[in-house]
């Protein structure tokens, strides 16, 4: 049965929307009459095909959050009901497998930009335009966060701080009528383990397998109880459902959707 998210005629800007969560977030957003700014570094064909407002924007640049928020409010020619930080993922797939002592100072700097401070200074410049709408915010962290050992740790801390933020931005928020939810997906059949130079074909390499055979074992090496890898459309859903007012009482939420990964209470 097909039910009424009662978001036709909102706003809302979604970052690194230019393919996987952030594509696929922005093509559910718009179905359900959002009127949505996609903004991402490389624009792709499949981005302006979702008919929302296209802004390409490097986001890791200091201003770039700021310069994001401007033109999408000038774009549409009013405040922001929906925040969407999707922008992050693998900031160089060079050395990603690698333990602790393989990354540098600037290794941690560039992932904690593109996972973290990202969503931090992209809040901040949309905060005042939310707050005028009583809007919602959600941050697309990773289950990664609660088991920090599954990934890069530059990344993994740094989706940590991210679920994190989520947290205290709630708290010190929702009394002025702002939600703050964060979204954790497991491994999602995105770019990160898909592309041929990518985390996931570094691993393989590392492995001595085909990135094909990787993709097909990860499931099960992840402890993944649905045994397939999550869509992009999956995540969208339940973003698009956090947005709407049928979800106005989660505020301060992390909701894992990780195929059964995570075995902890």
């Amino acid at each position: 049965m097909e039910t009424d998210t009662q978001l036709a005629g909102r706003t809302a800007v979604v970052t690194g929307a230019s393919r996987g969560i952030g594509l696929a977030t922005v093509a559910a957003l718009a179905s359900e009459g959002v009127r949505v700014v996609g903004a991402a570094r490389t624009v792709t064909p499949e981005l302006r095909e979702t008919g929302a407002i296209v802004v390409p924007m490097d986001l890791a640049a200091p201003d770039g959050p700021s310069q994001l928020i401007e033109r999408a409010t000038s774009e549409l020619a009013e405040d922001l009901d929906i925040l969407v930080n999707n922008a992050g993922g693998g900031a160089d797939s060079h050395g990603v497998t690698q333990g602790f002592l393989g990354f540098e100072d600037g290794d941690w700097q560039s992932w904690f930009d593109l996972n973290f401070l990202v969503a931090v200074r992209t809040t901040r410049a949309a905060l005042p335009s939310l707050l005028r709408r009583r809007g919602s915010v959600v941050n697309i962290s990773s289950n990664v966060a609660r088991m920090p050992h599954a990934g890069p740790v530059p990344y993994t801390t740094a989706k940590a701080a991210l679920t994190a933020l989520g947290k205290a931005l709630a708290e010190e928020f929702g009394p002025q009528g702002i939600r703050v939810n964060t979204v954790s997906p497991g491994p999602v059949r995105t770019s990160m383990w898909e592309a041929p130079d990518g985390f996931g074909a570094d691993l393989a390499k590392e492995q001595g397998i085909s990135q094909d055979e990787l993709l097909a074992a990860l499931p099960a090496h992840m402890g993944m109880t649905t045994g397939r890898l999550i869509q992009p459309s999956e995540v969208a859903s339940l973003v698009t459902y956090l947005v709407s007012p049928q979800a106005s009482s989660f505020n301060g939420a992390d909701l894992i959707i990780d195929g059964g990964a995570i075995k902890t209470v």
